[in-house]
């Protein structure tokens, strides 16, 4: 069965995102490990990751990094888009000291290169990430992104397109599922769900998905936005993450929110789904 967590602070030092899982009764969670809008990131010590480390033991927690939201491998700014390849090797370093399972990244825009270049260039910045033969133990996702205009991996031929292109067996998909929405894939019943898997399976397999971002939708099914929406209050609805936590390819995966509101909020969303799923 899925473990249920959220996306949370890690503000102070990232030894304490364990405890703030714990304390919304999460199973699973995810954070930032560095400020997601840009400067230096803090260093992580030997102690700090022990802490970090000791805690997810204690809980019986499995942590994920979430890259910062300024990764842009298709840029044609070349101090940008080497400067992506930069910050997502050290998250992978910074992700395997604390023991973390996975690091996912959004992709970037190609609004300034046409989109042949801009998966080109995706693929070779994905590639420059591994280059000096590095073992991480944390592994990459990338994630699916909402499709608004220019943006690269909003649909599942890209994403395999980068992936096939990168040539790595240990690079994986994290599906986020208002962005999948957003994007035109309707996941709203069983069997509309079921087809959204077989056009995936088509192009990779399914043991690719490693992850979901459980979010309901603000937006209209293909309105090309990302606007994440609590679980059951957005276009979604409550039926979708029925459906979702009882399929047998995505049941196999943990849930991570992403959702407005505060911890109160983000409590009542995690019961929720542990609710749909029993």
């Amino acid at each position: 069965m899925s473990k249920i967590g959220a996306h949370v602070s890690a503000a102070g030092s990232v030894a304490l995102a364990p405890d703030n899982a714990k304390e919304l009764g999460a199973e699973v969670f995810q954070f930032f490990s560095r400020s997601p809008r840009g400067g230096k990131a803090k260093e992580i010590t030997n102690e700090i990751a022990n802490e970090f480390k000791a805690k997810c033991k204690k809980y019986g927690m499995e942590g994920y990094i979430h890259a910062p939201y300024y990764i842009n491998f298709p840029s044609s700014n070349n101090r940008i888009s080497y400067g992506s390849v930069a910050v997502i090797r050290e998250e992978l370093e910074r992700g395997s000291k604390l023991g973390v399972k996975y690091m996912m990244t959004h992709l970037g825009s190609a609004k300034d290169l046409g989109d042949n270049a801009a998966i080109k260039q995706t693929i070779n910045r994905i590639k420059a990430i591994f280059e000096k033969g590095e073992k991480f133990s944390a592994q990459l996702l990338l994630e699916n992104s909402a499709g608004s205009k220019g943006v690269v991996g909003d649909t599942f031929e890209e994403l395999a397109e980068v992936i096939d292109g990168v040539g790595r067996d240990d690079i994986g998909v994290c599906l986020d599922t208002c962005h999948l929405f957003a994007s035109g894939y309707d996941i709203r019943t069983s069997d509309s769900l079921k087809e959204v898997l077989k056009k995936f399976k088509k192009l990779m397999p399914v043991s690719k998905i490693k992850l979901v971002h459980a979010n309901d939708s603000k937006v209209e099914l293909n309105a090309k936005v990302d606007r994440h929406e609590n679980i059951g209050d957005g276009k979604l609805g409550i039926e979708t993450f029925k459906n979702l936590l009882s399929d047998s390819v995505i049941k196999k995966v943990n849930f991570v929110l992403e959702i407005p509101g505060g911890g109160d909020r983000m409590a009542k969303d995690i019961q929720k789904l542990k609710d749909l799923q029993n």
